[in-house]
């Protein structure tokens, strides 16, 4: 019997243990489901949320999605928002004043050039409920109402103890992996003894639910994601939920003042609401309130060993610009290929060290961002120290959605000097960015480049050029043992992908017609040849071993 195993106690083994059951870990489900790799969830909640929020989902997440299968039916429980665009400013919504901070999140749709997916407004209650059906779907063992009690690690692995909180059974859980996506007061984390960077606490509101059938007739046109009321005597923000009698009203919450939540009665909501939005007998109705806590908080370090931590557990950030969840199921996104190399046998346990430096550099710039943002929009209880801000990186949103890199870790030739957000979109191929998007034809079907890429490496060669890297990639596949498959592009007899009109894959991946360009599992490119070589069989074997932490041969 296992040392932390007592008598009477079940047994159950399983290669990935996930810890949490929200947003971050179920993807990570989903992920792992698609990757094939065995894994058990556990959650202490008896269900998902109900509470709508963290609505906004990010281009580069729905990329993911789209790749994962779901993405059809996260924008299906979304499309009462489909039309919702823009961030609003005004002192009030009955006046009719105030200002667009931006009314079209992709304006004259440019989006398009960089990716097949788009901007998705689902919040966080309905999009759940979405990832659970698709992750039980894949065979992934899901338990709610299912507690972490403890945990221990050997050499081999990770040995805890979970508790079913409606039975009380407890049951010895062993694992290879544990990935902690339980939240920004992650009990894995603090058991760890992981410490926490950053400015912390930056504001708090509290969240209150409420329906009003007359308030769609104030709001009028205006569909906008998320309108800022700037009334200094009821200022907070409002979200629409369905355009026509369902609300989510921000209000400020001063607790470092002495004020406390249960000071926020219903009759204080409603006269709050009602000062805000300008219309004093304003129908409102609350049915719900919770507290939250924006904070610029990055743990210092990613994983411990054979545990991992992700989401909120490894970074909290402001929620303005939505990009807390979207980093966090970015991250179970790089960690669930790297966990699925590693238990299939084709990369060395080396590998998830890259977990930490590629993804952890990222939370810094972006929750430096968030921040900034908040600022920048006035956000309802937040006032920045002095001489606080400026340090994250500048622009709009999408050079931070899309166009983070990684300058160090599972990647041959980038340069460790590059910045993780570069001040703009910059896509074209370097080792260590996203992969452009490109459209293609293969067998009559209509498929993004960003398509190709989930379950192996990819290696893109043209169809005449290429010839000598095609065969490469055939014998590094079988000399290494590791799933490379290789496409090779053109209009010529021998290309297996046919580019659109005016559409130059070579010169969008900046390499010539002889070169070529491996992509990881999870789009992002790994290393490139700028043009032939003079073995290039060794060149791409080398590179391979490099990425995946392999030795050479």
């Amino acid at each position: 019997m296992n040392r932390m195993q007592e008598a009477g106690e079940t047994g159950h083994r399983t290669p990935v243990l996930i810890v949490g059951g929200s947003l971050v870990g179920l993807s990570m489900s989903v992920f792992l489901g698609r990757l094939g790799v065995p894994h058990t969830l556990v959650e202490r909640h008896t269900g998902t949320s109900i509470h709508p929020r963290g609505r906004g989902n990010n281009v580069r997440t729905m990329e993911l999605f789209r790749v994962a299968g779901v993405e059809e039916r996260i924008r299906e429980v979304a499309s009462v928002l489909a039309d919702n665009h823009g961030i609003m400013q005004t002192p009030s919504l009955a006046d009719g004043d105030g200002e667009w901070l931006f009314k079209d999140i992709d304006p004259g749709g440019g989006l398009a050039r960089f990716s097949p997916a788009g901007w998705c407004q689902c919040s966080q209650n309905d999009l759940e409920p979405v990832l659970l059906a698709r992750a039980r779907e894949l065979g992934g063992d899901l338990r709610f109402a299912t507690e972490l009690m403890s945990f221990e690690q050997d050499g081999d692995g990770v040995t805890a103890r979970v508790k079913s909180r409606e039975t009380g059974e407890h049951t010895t859980v062993r694992a290879d992996y544990l990935v902690a996506a339980d939240g920004p007061r992650s009990p894995v984390r603090e058991r760890l003894g992981i410490g926490q960077n950053g400015p912390g606490d930056l504001f708090h509101n509290v969240s209150v639910t409420f329906s009003s059938r007359d308030l769609a007739d104030v709001v009028g046109d205006r569909r906008f994601i998320l309108c800022y009321l700037t009334n200094p005597e009821a200022d907070g923000a409002l979200l629409p939920v369905d355009n026509a009698e369902n609300w989510v009203f921000h209000a400020p919450w001063h607790p470092e003042h002495g004020e406390t939540f249960e000071e926020f009665t219903d009759e204080r909501c409603v006269a709050h609401i009602r000062r805000a939005i300008g219309v004093p007998d304003l129908d409102v109705k609350i049915t719900g309130r919770a507290a939250w806590h924006a904070a610029e908080r990055v743990a210092e370090r990613y994983a411990d060993r054979r545990v991992f931590l992700a989401g909120d557990s490894a970074h909290e950030m402001s929620p303005t610009g939505a990009f807390g969840s979207n980093t966090g199921i970015q991250d179970a996104h790089n960690l669930a290929w790297k966990l699925a190399a590693v238990h299939g046998g084709w990369a060395g346990p080396g590998l998830l060290e890259s977990y930490d430096a590629e993804r952890r550099p990222v939370a810094e710039a972006t929750s430096a961002r968030a921040s900034n943002r908040s600022a920048e929009h006035s956000h309802p209880g937040y006032t920045p120290a002095a001489g606080a801000g400026g340090k994250g990186p500048k622009g709009g949103i999408l050079n931070v959605a899309l166009g983070y890199r990684y300058p160090r870790g599972a990647v041959v030739g980038g340069d460790p000097a590059a910045p993780v957000v570069p001040e703009g979109l910059r896509l074209t191929g370097e080792p260590g960015t996203r992969a452009p998007h490109l459209w293609l034809d293969r067998d009559g079907v209509r498929v993004s480049t960003l398509d190709l890429y989930e379950r192996s490496l990819v290696l893109l060669t043209g169809d005449s050029g290429g010839a000598p890297w095609h065969t490469a990639a055939a014998q590094a596949a079988q000399r290494l043992r590791v799933p490379l498959d290789a496409y090779r592009i053109g209009t010529g007899p021998a290309a297996d992908l046919t580019p659109g009109d005016d559409v130059d894959w070579a010169g969008a991946h900046g390499v010539t017609g002889d070169g070529a360009v491996l992509v990881r599992p999870d789009g992002f490119v790994a290393w490139r040849s700028e043009g032939a070589a003079a073995d290039p069989a060794t060149a791409l074997r080398e590179a391979v071993a490099d990425v995946l932490a392999r030795e050479r041969d």
